[in-house]
């Protein structure tokens, strides 16, 4: 919690100092001229995050993931062999076990490489896309989506987090560059599959026929959720994620806060 309540505090004091020092340049975004905070000064925004994950507790799956680290191989002649006994996510191991050999096994500098990764694609976006870089930084602080995502679920969000790169990729309408960029986000967590049908919602003006066909499949998802996953868990039943249905009944999770949801669909209604 102190950790939480410092970061809070470094964001006003970040905010107060943008809005008297001059950090921010004139840039074309989308073909308009605008004015960004200059690249330096918006990486300082998150570096007390960066800070906190490569220095964090026993938090959410901090301890499983610093015994795989620990049984990850110590040289390279054990590579091999290790890639061979992996079942899942590939890609990760692979990173996670080059990162081991080459920083002599240090922990610490593994979540810290892990968390700059993490934060590049949002350090990126947000500077460029949002409206408010700082809003964007306070929002996914105080959120604590930041401990969900950057440390119980660090294969996971890394893979999300370079799905997020693709974002300039799909407004320079590079659709097959954003493919093969998920295609390699996959081998870090499967998860990433999910995103490619985006490449092709993404096409054309918002909120088109595509969208809103989209969105009414997924209403009716959540109309009818009791069958809904029965039907994924059939269709997961040969994959890494054959269990996942049935811990969601066996810890009767019953979903997210309805505060975290509101305000996740605030954009949304925004765009609408």
């Amino acid at each position: 919690m102190s950790g939480y309540i410092w970061m809070l505090l470094w964001l006003l004091i970040y905010t107060a100092l943008s809005a008297v020092l001059e950090v921010q340049q004139c840039e074309t975004v989308c073909g308009v001229q605008t004015v960004r905070f200059t690249k330096l000064w918006a990486t300082l925004g998150v570096l007390p995050l960066l800070i906190f994950c490569t220095l964090r507790g026993d938090i959410g799956d901090t301890y499983n993931y610093m015994h795989a680290f620990s049984e990850m191989p110590s040289t390279f002649s054990a590579l091999p062999d290790y890639i061979q006994s992996l079942q899942k996510d590939h890609g990760f191991f692979l990173l996670s076990a080059l990162i081991k050999l080459l920083c002599g096994g240090q922990v610490r500098v593994w979540f810290c490489i892990l968390a700059a990764l993490q934060l590049w694609p949002l350090v990126k976006n947000y500077r460029l896309y949002s409206e408010s870089y700082c809003i964007s930084l306070f929002l996914f602080i105080a959120s604590t989506d930041y401990i969900s995502w950057m440390m119980n679920g660090m294969r996971q969000f890394l893979a999300a987090a370079l799905v997020f790169a693709c974002c300039p990729l799909l407004l320079r309408k590079r659709y097959g560059q954003a493919t093969l960029i998920i295609l390699l986000a996959a081998t870090l967590h499967a998860s990433a599959l999910f995103a490619l049908p985006f490449v092709f919602l993404t096409r054309g003006k918002a909120w088109n026929r595509k969208t809103l066909l989209f969105l009414l499949l997924t209403v009716l998802v959540v109309l009818f959720i009791d069958r809904f996953t029965n039907i994924l868990e059939l269709l997961l039943q040969e994959t890494q994620y054959k269990n996942v249905v049935s811990d969601w009944k066996g810890f009767e999770d019953n979903g997210t806060n309805l505060l975290r949801v509101l305000v996740y669909a605030v954009p949304t209604l925004l765009s609408l």
